[in-house]
């Protein structure tokens, strides 16, 4: 997993990394609170979570450092990442 979001391709990549665990994530989200629905238990340790969070947020600072929308970037990453680009 990426350890530090300097770059708006670095949001990109943490949106990829993030996808690609089959995570269904909002960036305003608190990765201790995603649960596993076929197991009903968190998906992540608190571990897990707290890293994820923390670059979440410095992807927030970085998109906003960049003048540009964290929101638009993980959608249209989402978008181009999984099928549903193709309906």
């Amino acid at each position: 997993m990426i350890k530090k979001i300097n770059t708006i391709e670095d949001v990109i990549i943490l949106t990829k990394e993030l996808i690609d665990e089959g995570t269904n994530f909002h960036p305003d989200d608190d990765f201790r609170n995603i649960i596993n629905i076929e197991t009903n238990l968190p998906t992540y340790t608190e571990e897990e979570a707290h890293i994820r969070n923390n670059l979440i947020q410095q992807c927030f600072v970085t998109c906003d450092l960049e003048g540009k929308d964290i929101y638009e970037i993980m959608f249209d990453t989402f978008i181009s990442e999984t099928k549903l680009n193709d309906i």
